[in-house]
């Protein structure tokens, strides 16, 4: 559908899978690479029982921190099931100078050639997958791919089982001259089912161009009670620290009712 604006470049609207839209995603996620990159170095450093030299990065979508980790002298690899996001993120690998690839695969059903020393996913996708035994079979799948004494950092939004839950964010962000505004905001909750429906909409503006991408997202619902019994059960990590989505190292947390961002940090057992 298109709609002209007077004076301006025609608005053409999307309604698709943002994820099909690598380039903007890219911009839009990775503007705030710098504070994300610290933290991680900093965990590596603080947490892992083991020298950091290799990192995985399930459902890493666009690389954002995998092509800068390659950049900073790190081997790195991850997987996800979105063809065009693997494409440009190999595509990035390989302008960095880096043999490091990632591979099509599913973040709950997948195998490695060679170990890793750290992986992360900091923003939620765990979510995307339907049950509470997926997350445990990526549990298991991250427990696989780690050396003895490495480490996961696992970030999600929590339902908070006190207080009101985040109704919306914006981000906005620019790259060249590509101006990108960003909104998500909850549809529904379903708490009974552990369902929650998010509608999230990409205003895109070049000199030439406007375009808007509207997508709905599906995602289970995790209590702080729920995955503290999840992550209880998974006998090859041990959970040694928690943070907010600020990645500030020196700013642990201690995860409550009321806590909504949540990195867990997980070591694997020797």
């Amino acid at each position: 559908m298109k709609a002209r604006s007077k004076g301006t470049a025609h608005l053409t609207t999307v309604r698709g899978s943002i994820y099909d839209f690598p380039h903007y995603y890219d911009i839009l996620f990775g503007a705030e690479w710098r504070a994300e990159m610290r933290f991680l170095k900093a965990c590596f450093r603080k947490f892992a029982d083991r020298k950091v030299k290799r990192v995985f990065e399930p459902a890493c979508g666009t690389g954002r921190l995998l092509v800068k980790l390659a950049e900073a002298g790190f081997t790195v690899s991850g997987n996800d099931l979105n063809p065009r996001a693997v494409a440009y993120c190999n595509a990035a690998l390989t302008r960095a100078g880096t043999r490091s690839r990632v591979t099509l695969g599913d973040m709950s059903d997948f195998k490695v050639e060679r170990k890793y020393d750290a992986a992360f996913n900091l923003i939620s996708t765990v979510r995307e997958l339907p049950s509470d035994a997926k997350l445990k079979d990526h549990l298991r799948c991250m427990a696989r791919a780690l050396n003895p004494g490495g480490i996961y950092l696992l970030g999600l939004h929590l339902t908070p089982e006190k207080g009101k839950p985040f109704a919306s964010e914006v981000w906005k962000a620019a790259r060249g001259n590509v101006k990108i505004f960003s909104k998500l905001w909850t549809e529904f909750i379903d708490r009974k089912g552990r369902s929650e429906e998010i509608g999230v909409m990409f205003s895109i503006r070049t000199p030439t161009k406007r375009m808007r991408i509207l997508d709905t997202m599906h995602y289970r619902t995790y209590t702080a009670t729920q995955m503290k019994r999840i992550l209880g059960g998974m006998k090859s990590f041990e959970l040694l620290e928690t943070f907010d989505f600020n990645c500030d190292i020196k700013s642990p947390i201690e995860i409550d009712a009321r806590t909504q961002d949540a990195i867990y940090v997980l070591r694997k057992v020797r």
